[in-house]
């Protein structure tokens, strides 16, 4: 009976004990909450193993599974990323962005990469005023900034696919941002960017610590910068002419490269090197010169009724040197307007990134025409301030106008003697050259007098030629009809598209073609040529050819150029006009200065030795011909 009473309390015993466990394994089972936690962990550790997968391509990297531990996690993403799979395990490395801003600037800087993929130019608008979009830059992956990393274990990998850990801090007023992309805690390839309050220009640094042994530092650590230039104006042809690649090299030296086709560039000793886009532009400088720099500039508009959108595609690559097996690099980038005041206040010999021209031209517009027309526009409205800097111009330069026209004048009073020795002559063209050359020389006429101011006005005509397409102050400043005087003044807008004109019709241009053509009749009418040379062309009969094509390559030529220009060329050749008209009728008096020429005739004249040692070889070559003419008789 003893026995059997055991055996009962035995399973008594069992059946609470299998209770109890049953009770305990309710009680901790998971709760909804809980299993939704667990299933967004294990759906991010797979995005996370996705993200890295792919950015690695060509590289396969197995997806770590959730059921695995970190470590097993890490050891896997070494697989394809070496000792750089310690980034991809962190919080970061995700597609997040942080934003450095100040009055000027907003600035995107991706963790993926590490780099800028955004940057906004809050003073300024695309396309026209008005038009509530924002200048960018850089937007929508146009951009991107690249290290080629050779490490130890011969692997190569590309950091704009690969996450940085970013850190925003403050420096005073001033935005510190620093992405690090990490091997360890302690380890790590940093980008630093600091943003001051009221700059374009910002401090940036590339530095590693811990990395000489992680990366082999006997192999360049290829810096690559790629930008895709967006069209911000409104004509895509005007814009895409001056978008290049400006660069300085060899201790102040300045180029840049091609603006049409495909172009590769390299240069040793860069200290920085710019992307225009015309009104715009991105640079990089460099405190301790690159070495060398390649720079490719490929041109993206090979239809202008289709291909508007980007302009230009640019690319550097730029070896990077390793010193002590580590990098540090202490540069600058500047997003911002090409305006010459900005660039030059910096005192870093950006002003050379404007086109202004070169030599003489370059120095009227820095110390003339911009100080001028700066002081100007503190008074009048722009449309306002060029007509009257285009009046100051003409008055400055109408002593010359005056020295021109006086002399075609007295070449005017010549004429008919200069005919009378063309048609006594004529089977004798060096004879008639000499002795029209003596009647100049009585006559105390010089026929090239009329050619010297023309040339002196040369440097003044490319000087604005350069001038008013760089003036970013024009930009989307209205005159008139013309909502925008750095760009074109459509008036119609066609249908259809006219090959080298458009599909617009500006109505400046067109003003400027007819003043052109009036001033060209006056001074062609009179004016006296030379007499032609036997074997050389009639330069009478090219200024007639000329009166009609100059006027219209101007209309073709300056349909897509900026308003501004063509107001200033229309302004001047009508003030030109004018000031000829009171020369001509007020000033110069033909009857005195046939008076003169007769004086000065009537004069002994001594020659110079230039006119004599003149005088002699024409009377050489006219004995060489006679004894010619002999020897064949």
């Amino acid at each position: 009976m003893e026995e059997k009473k055991f055996d009962l309390n035995s399973i008594i015993g069992f059946a609470l004990i299998f209770g109890i466990l049953m009770w305990i394994m309710y009680q901790n089972q998971p709760t909804e909450q809980e299993l939704a936690a667990e299933k967004a962990k294990k759906e991010q550790v797979d995005k996370k193993a996705a993200e890295v997968n792919t950015a690695t391509a060509p590289i396969e990297t197995s997806v770590a599974d959730s059921t695995k531990t970190d470590s097993t996690q890490l050891a896997q993403l070494k697989g394809s990323l070496g000792n750089f799979a310690y980034s991809a395990t962190l919080p970061s490395a995700k597609n997040d962005f942080t934003t450095i801003e100040n009055e000027l600037l907003s600035l995107k800087i991706a963790n993926k990469g590490g780099y800028i993929v955004d940057a906004t130019l809050k003073n300024f608008e695309q396309f026209e005023k008005g038009s509530g979009s924002l200048v960018k830059i850089v937007k929508e992956n146009n951009a991107s900034l690249n290290l080629k990393l050779q490490t130890k274990d011969n692997r190569s990998l590309d950091t704009k696919n690969m996450f940085f850990e970013p850190t925003l801090t403050k420096e005073g007023e001033d935005q510190v941002l620093t992405m690090r992309l990490k091997t360890a805690v302690n380890s790590y390839m940093e980008y630093r960017y600091v943003l001051k309050p009221k700059e374009y220009m910002l401090d940036f640094s590339i530095r590693s610590q811990g990395m000489n042994s992680v990366l082999n530092s006997s192999a360049p650590l290829d810096l690559e910068w790629d930008l895709k230039t967006y069209r911000n104006e409104k004509s895509v042809t005007y814009e895409n002419r001056y978008a290049e690649i400006v660069y300085e090299y060899e201790d102040g030296k300045d180029s840049y490269t091609s603006q049409s086709g495909l172009t590769t560039d390299d240069a040793k000793d860069v200290t920085y090197i710019a992307y225009k886009q015309h009104f715009f532009t991105s640079i990089l400088l460099t405190d301790k010169a690159f070495a060398t720099a390649k720079m490719t500039s490929e041109n993206l508009v090979k239809n202008e009724e289709v291909d508007t959108t980007f302009t230009k595609s640019f690319k550097s690559v730029i070896p990077l040197a390793f010193t002590g097996g580590e990098v540090d690099y202490k540069m600058n980038w500047y997003y911002g307007p090409t305006d010459y005041r900005i660039l030059n206040s910096y005192e870093r010999n950006l002003d050379e990134i404007v086109p202004l021209g070169w030599g003489i031209f370059g120095w009227i517009n820095r110390f003339i025409f911009i100080p001028t027309y700066d002081f100007l526009t503190m008074f009048f409205p722009y449309g306002i301030a060029i007509i009257v800097f285009t009046i100051l111009v003409r008055l400055v330069m109408s002593p010359i106008t005056y020295k021109s026209y006086l002399s075609q004048a007295k070449m005017k009073v010549l004429r008919p003697e200069i005919a009378e020795l063309g048609e006594k002559y004529k089977n004798d063209a060096m004879k008639k050259q000499q002795e029209t050359m003596k009647l100049y020389g009585k006559a105390g006429v010089n026929p090239m007098a009329g050619c010297i101011p023309a040339v002196l006005q040369i440097p003044v005509f490319y000087a604005l030629f350069q001038f008013f397409p760089s003036a970013i102050d024009l930009r989307q400043k209205s005159f008139l009809w013309a909502d925008d005087l750095s760009s074109f003044d459509a008036v119609i807008h066609l249908p259809f598209y006219i090959p080298f004109y458009g599909n617009h019709v500006s109505l400046f241009p067109i003003l400027a073609s007819v003043a052109i053509f009036f001033y060209m009749r006056m001074t062609t009418g009179d004016q006296q040529m030379a007499p032609p040379q036997e074997g050389m062309p009639d330069m009478g009969k090219i200024m007639k050819i000329m009166l009609y094509i100059s006027p219209l390559m101007m209309l073709f030529f300056f349909n897509n150029y900026a308003s501004g220009l063509s107001l200033y060329y229309f302004v001047s050749n009508t003030i030109t006009i004018g000031i000829m008209l009171v020369i001509k009728n007020y000033i110069v008096d033909n009857d005195k200065i046939h008076a003169k020429i007769q004086e000065n005739k009537a004069k002994p004249k001594s020659e110079s030795k230039f006119q004599k040692k003149m005088r002699e070889m024409m009377e050489q070559a006219e004995e060489q011909k006679a004894l010619k003419n002999k020897g064949k008789k």
